[in-house]
């Protein structure tokens, strides 16, 4: 189950890619569907990384993350 981390929610546009950067801001991203869009920082706030999670921008806008399966592996 996924835990919310981030406290700023960050409005979503359509033909855009969103993800955590490694810097710890949230980035968007064209699509190939979208020819004009430019890459652009979207959110404020600053996440800080801890190895083992999966970290991502759930439906509701906010960051989130989820213990990755390693099957075993570190």
């Amino acid at each position: 189950m996924a835990e919310r981390i981030g406290s700023e929610k960050v409005p979503r546009e359509e033909g855009y890619l969103y993800y955590l950067g490694k810097d710890g801001f949230v980035w968007r991203t064209p699509m190939k569907t979208n020819a004009r869009g430019r890459k652009a920082k979207v959110g404020g706030e600053k996440i800080r990384r801890e190895e083992g999670f999966l970290y991502f921008i759930d439906k509701a806008g906010f960051v989130a993350r989820a213990k990755m399966n390693r099957k075993g592996r570190r």
